[in-house]
């Protein structure tokens, strides 16, 4: 029998490394190897790797292991985004790079509807008083805000964009939309979406917006002290692509000073945020730890996923999830 090619990943379980009752897909295809291991037996392994298989938090890839690794063929990399490769070194070296994109766009746009409703409805601070000690009666005149028939503003109308707004058209909610590349009209008849060209007409009209942009040089502070102000005071901010996307300072001076109403954030920069950063202390505003596809299901799928692209690439089979140096 033909010996399995070796995969490198980071580390195994933790917080951070790969889960180990995960590592019976990656055993299907490839003998896995971890990065502490390598690092004490690299003359011996380094010949032997072929694969290096990229789960959330990744080893530093950079000019010196690629150096290290002569037969790296694939990279195959976990999540749709890719701007935490330096592509253009890694193509240099005639290795290819795959990513996941799609399989998580369901839990995602779920984690975005999640937002949405749980700061509308003042679910965490909900939460608080009814568990508090403190609390001694509740205050029937507090209110929050309605989601169905309100206007839902989505930057971004890529695969997960587009889930979402599928999903607020349930809501029976007003969508308008800005992207790169307008949809087709029969897109946009599925879900009621209007087009905006101008992405300052659809902040000046929403009263949610939700960001789903992929972090490039272009989107990089894509939502600054300008645009929070063409936003409604009453408007809430909901982020579920890169925290670079917002620039951070910026937001929790809009909240604090009212210019718009809320956010919630699934995304910040760093993560997590350091402990005295403004946004933690910001008035009206949730914040989780990166947990938009983090459901069971999503990231088995996710596993798979970048098994079965690199053992394809391995095998020389077509993959269309390859991802092109810019």
């Amino acid at each position: 029998m033909e010996e399995l090619p070796y995969a490198l990943m980071s580390h195994s379980g933790g917080s951070r490394g790969f889960p180990k009752n995960y590592e019976t897909i990656v055993k299907k295809h490839f003998q896995i190897l971890y990065m502490e291991e390598y690092s004490k037996n690299k003359n011996v392994y380094a010949p032997k790797i072929q694969a290096l298989l990229l789960w959330w938090h990744l080893p530093i890839l950079d000019k010196q292991l690629l150096d290290s690794l002569p037969n790296l063929k694939v990279i195959a990399s976990s999540g749709a985004g890719v701007d935490h490769l330096d592509l253009k070194l890694i193509k240099s070296y005639g290795i290819l790079v795959s990513n996941t994109p799609g399989v998580g766009n369901d839990s995602t746009a779920d984690m975005g509807m999640t937002l949405m409703l749980a700061s509308a409805k003042n679910v965490v601070k909900g939460n608080t008083i009814s568990c508090s000690s403190d609390t001694k009666e509740f205050d029937f005149n507090w209110v929050g805000d309605d989601i169905t028939e309100a206007t839902l503003g989505i930057i971004g109308m890529g695969s997960i964009g587009y889930c979402i707004a599928q999903r607020a058209k349930a809501f029976r909610m007003r969508i308008l939309y800005h992207n790169r590349n307008r949809r087709t009209l029969e897109e946009e008849a599925a879900v009621g979406a209007e087009y905006c060209s101008n992405m300052t007409d659809l902040l000046q009209r929403s009263d949610f917006v939700m960001v789903v942009v992929t972090l490039t040089p272009e989107t990089h502070n894509l939502i600054g002290k300008e645009e929070l102000q063409f936003m409604k005071p009453t408007a809430t901010l909901i982020n579920i692509s890169r925290g670079q996307v917002i620039d951070q300072d910026a937001l929790a001076e809009a909240l604090n000073k009212g210019i718009i109403k809320a956010a919630a954030l699934d995304v910040t920069h760093p993560e997590p945020l350091p402990r005295n950063h403004p946004l933690l202390t910001a008035k009206n505003i949730i914040v989780t730890p990166h947990i938009g596809n983090a459901t069971d299901k999503t990231r088995r799928r996710v596993a798979e996923k970048i098994v079965q692209n690199a053992s394809a690439m391995l095998k020389g089979l077509p993959v269309k999830d390859i991802v092109t140096a810019p």
